[in-house]
């Protein structure tokens, strides 16, 4: 009986291995094909030119990358200008690295290279230049859309975006701490969204200098340099009262149909901080110096924003040049923008921090 128990379960078993093999191809070896491809890199953060922002003077950036090869990675290098402060050469997933890597940044200018090479020595470098910046946290006022206090960097501390650079401007002794710099063929630049509205207020300081005697300071203009549309944006500079040596601001907003003039008196030079102060409502716009008003017109507005994409800050570049208003070369400190008219009492507050 036992036996006829065993060479019952020993057919079954062999009848099982039969229709398991059945169909199935034998296996083959393959070959290994060959390295042909270079490794691939995409460096996802930091991002070229984007500062690094925190309150700390210390701080933890966390580099972001993904590292592949269509056979098999042998080594990804970080380096951080130009000393290796991490490698690489043991993978989970042998043919690809996501790396996530904290390391600790003091405030400066930074390059972070990557070098990613694959079994046969083949290799490829990435590269990206950010800058580390130690900022305050910063609480926005009433309406404050924007706050830029260039402070060696050219950062709105409330978006955390920054402003684009054109030319080689720098920085110098501010009002507060540092303030921008003028140079020739310099300028800034920021997205009017969020700023260009029915009320407009801009508040920041400014120390003059009257060489070259004429340029833009703040400008919301049509972008096309042959347009003297007047009839739209806000236009804000400096030039020559006559023969000179007087200097005189001037602005200039129009409301899709008609322009209007704001014109201050004319002023000495003295090479002293000057605080200024541009309000614009759907009715009236004013110009305060040094915490008074210095000069107002009525209007029917509001202002027609059509065409007029960015803030162009000290220069008529890209856009009021047609009176030669190129770069100006005087400082700018803690600009403020709001988007409601302030009040006499918040420009006189803005003016008395000395």
């Amino acid at each position: 009986m036992k036996l006829i128990k065993y060479l019952f379960i020993f057919s079954l078993v062999s009848v099982l291995a039969l229709s398991c093999d059945k169909g199935l191809d034998p296996i083959i070896e393959v070959a290994p094909k060959p390295d042909a491809a270079d490794p691939q890199l995409a460096i996802t953060y930091p991002i070229e030119g984007k500062p690094f922002v925190s309150p700390d003077e210390i701080a933890t950036m966390t580099f972001k990358l993904v590292a592949s090869d269509d056979i098999e990675l042998k080594s990804v290098v970080l380096k951080l200008n130009g000393a290796e402060i991490a490698s690489f050469t043991e993978f989970k997933d042998y043919r690809r690295l996501d790396l996530k890597y904290d390391y600790d940044l003091a405030s400066g200018d930074y390059v972070l290279d990557v070098i990613v090479t694959d079994l046969t020595g083949k290799s490829v470098t990435g590269s990206v230049s950010f800058r580390k910046i130690t900022a305050p946290t910063y609480t926005p006022l009433d309406g404050e859309v924007a706050y830029f206090p260039l402070d060696g960097y050219y950062l709105d501390l409330i978006s955390g975006n920054a402003l684009t650079i054109v030319g080689t401007p720098g920085f110098a002794e501010g009002k507060l701490g540092e303030a921008y710099a003028g140079a020739t063929d310099a300028y800034l630049t920021y997205p009017s969204a969020g700023v260009a509205g029915n009320n407009l207020s801009a508040v920041f300081w400014y120390k003059l200098n009257d060489d070259p005697a004429r340029a833009g300071i703040f400008m919301i203009s049509h972008p096309a340099a042959s347009s003297e549309d007047r009839f739209k944006g806000l236009r804000f500079s400096r030039e020559l009262d006559g023969a000179g040596p007087k200097q005189k601001f001037w602005m200039n907003i129009g409301n899709g149909t008609i322009d209007t003039w704001v014109n201050p008196p004319s002023f000495e030079v003295t090479g002293e901080w000057m605080h200024i102060a541009l309000i614009v409502s759907d009715t009236n716009a004013m110009i305060y110096i040094n915490g008074e008003i210095a000069a107002e017109a009525g209007y029917e507005g509001p202002i027609d924003w059509t065409d007029c994409p960015s803030i162009s800050l000290m220069s008529g570049e890209p856009n009021v040049i047609y009176w030669e208003h190129y770069s100006d070369l005087s400082l700018l400190d803690e600009l403020h923008l709001f988007n409601r008219v302030i009040t006499a009492a918040e420009v006189q507050s803005f003016y008395a921090v000395k």
